[in-house]
């Protein structure tokens, strides 16, 4: 009977799911948090490896960055670090590599506005979580073995995971649906949001639909407190008219999920239907972005917070996604 009734709405739907992007309003940075004090400096270790003539000079430079060699190159997985040492000497004389390293460094022969985005984002992560420290920041070139690497110490950026989508380099491993968030513009969203998981306390053990929404909802929550002025598709990883189709269509989508109780599923396996990385939501519409779940669980959060005037460091404190669901008042914009 539900697919009788929800059979005109899918059709609507697949009829929709496109829109005119929407003009961004001007937006400036809080010119007091800008004031913050933060010791940033990124380090281009990839022009330090690729300049290594020797096992020898791998090896004095797993001393010079121990805990680069250990958590990002995985030192302590190896009989020796100098047999390590051997394998990187091969692997960066190998052609490819080298004119895989060559592109990046065209392609960044600098990295000021990173460093600068970053290190808004990080005053921005500093003043409303003061205890905040700030990592150790690399760039490298992994040759598509790690794309971004973050923990409370230090995070590696693999910048040859970051080159034009028109590349002749690109990730192997990557669908094209995914590759295409892969350039310089999501670097800094991609991180930020990483960072928000160390805040992040949503109870996944609730083990719904909806838990795993507002878990995510919180993460894009974050990213955009710490990044106001970044468009929403460089947080979520959608295009533009995505994100206003998704707009456009709101009240459809939430009467899906409604209509399909689905807010309180627990299998896993639908879960990931709508949550999950995908090229789109086809149990929707085939127009449907895929992680729609997500979208929805960050209007969700947006309304949660809004509606009860929550700091941000209260409401990445929360755990009870019961509570944020039924306290958001969310309902789909006009």
């Amino acid at each position: 009977m539900k697919n009788q009734i929800l059979l005109p709405a899918i059709l609507i739907l697949v009829t929709l799911f496109s829109s005119c992007k929407q003009e961004p309003e001007e937006c400036r940075l809080d010119e007091d948090i800008l004031k913050t004090e933060v010791d940033l400096e990124i380090v281009r270790l990839e022009k330090e490896f690729f300049d290594a003539k020797s096992a020898e000079d791998f090896s004095y430079l797993f001393e010079q960055h121990p805990y680069f060699a250990e958590k990002y190159l995985l030192t302590s997985t190896y009989p020796t670090k100098e047999e390590l040492a051997s394998e990187l000497l091969v692997a960066h004389q190998d052609t490819l590599m080298r004119e895989l390293y060559d592109e990046v460094m065209i392609h960044y022969p600098d990295i000021e506005d990173l460093e600068k985005d970053l290190g808004n984002a990080f005053k921005y992560i500093k003043h409303y979580f003061p205890e905040f420290k700030i990592p150790k920041v690399y760039t490298f070139v992994s040759g598509f073995s790690s794309d971004l690497y973050v923990d409370s110490e230090m995070i590696v950026i693999g910048l040859d995971y970051f080159l034009p989508a028109d590349h002749r380099f690109q990730a192997p491993d990557l669908p094209e649906y995914i590759a295409k968030r892969y350039e310089a513009k999501y670097i800094v969203p991609m991180i930020v949001t990483a960072i928000s998981s160390a805040y992040n306390k949503t109870d996944l053990k609730q083990n719904s639909l909806v838990a795993e929404m507002i878990y995510y909802g919180k993460a894009y929550h974050f990213t955009k407190a710490i990044l106001p002025c970044t468009p929403d598709e460089f947080i979520i990883g959608y295009s533009g008219e995505e994100v206003a189709a998704c707009f456009d269509n709101e009240e459809m989508i939430w009467s899906y999920f409604v209509e399909n109780d689905l807010l309180f599923e627990t299998n896993p396996f639908e879960i990931r239907k709508y949550t999950g990385e995908a090229p789109s939501t086809v149990e929707i519409s085939p127009d449907a972005p895929g992680r729609v779940g997500r979208w929805l669980g960050w209007n969700i959060v947006d309304d949660y917070q809004f509606n009860n005037e929550v700091p941000l460091w209260e409401l990445m404190a929360e755990s009870d996604t019961e509570k944020i669901f039924k306290l958001s008042g969310y309902k789909p914009r006009p």
